[in-house]
């Protein structure tokens, strides 16, 4: 990402605050919860460790095709959940979007091997955003839109079913969390 430091360090810590809640709520009690979590741990930690600037830590050549295998293995774990469970399909999309940055970030020129040093003339040769870039800022922008929207309290009928026990059980968390990280993959994809 370039831009100001003070922001590279806030996504960090936001995607890893997200990469460990997810992580805590892998031992809830309910199935989906616990199959979710991980790929959403993975994906906070994956976007925390990519956004740490570049003054602070310039990362090894090696790293970014690693980053693009793992991230490519975590999308086809996704496709492969996808069969029972759709919610599984963002799931894709966000380990296919970081796949994507590391792979772009793996070709770049030496110099730009941070998020903090691209830009779009160095990363693609010409001008303009690239059309995968833009098809996954639409996605995650409207993504964002409808999940902020429905985390909006509605009215509570009185006498309506208890929230859960456990507060890692809590769906409206889990909800929060897939927005605070689909707003650092737009944060991410606006500055590549």
């Amino acid at each position: 990402m370039h831009g100001p430091v003070s922001a590279a360090w806030s996504l960090v810590a936001l995607c890893a605050a997200t990469g460990a809640y997810c992580l805590l709520r892998m031992r809830s009690a309910v199935e989906e919860q616990r199959r979710s979590a991980g790929g959403e741990a993975l994906m906070g930690f994956g976007m925390a460790a990519m956004a740490v600037p570049a003054a602070a830590f310039t990362p090894p050549g090696w790293a970014w095709p690693v980053y693009a295998a793992v991230f490519g293995l975590a999308a086809l774990r996704a496709l492969w959940a996808a069969r029972r469970d759709r919610h599984h399909l963002h799931h894709l999309v966000g380990a296919g979007a970081m796949a994507y940055m590391a792979a772009a970030m793996a070709v770049a020129p030496p110099a730009a091997h941070s998020m903090e040093g691209m830009s779009m003339e160095g990363m693609h040769g010409g001008t303009g955003v690239p059309a995968v870039t833009g098809v996954l800022l639409l996605y995650f922008t409207g993504y964002v839109l409808l999940s902020g929207a429905r985390l909006v309290p509605a009215a509570v009928a009185v006498g309506g079913p208890p929230p859960p026990a456990r507060w890692g059980d809590r769906p409206e968390l889990a909800r929060a969390c897939r927005l605070s990280m689909a707003i650092g993959m737009v944060a991410m994809l606006v500055t590549m």
